[in-house]
């Protein structure tokens, strides 16, 4: 049961610090507007998938996960 305390305080933490980045310096990441995510804008209608950045996000998560589990 410490266990999950810990990394529950772990992971609160963590959000804590991520939170307050993207806070600070959140506007000036190019996150949402890299090379290969894809936006379509018509008249009435706008279509927006970041999908370089959701895998960009998916291997830092990635990776952070697997140091934690060492």
């Amino acid at each position: 049961m410490q266990e999950i305390g810990k990394l529950l305080c772990v992971i609160g933490i963590v959000l804590a610090v991520v939170g307050f980045f993207l806070w600070k310096f959140g506007g000036k990441l190019p996150l949402g507007k890299l090379p290969g995510d894809i936006a379509i804008q018509k008249p009435n209608y706008s279509f927006y998938f970041p999908i370089t950045t959701c895998i960009i996000i998916s291997i830092v998560l990635t990776l952070i996960m697997w140091l934690l589990r060492k």
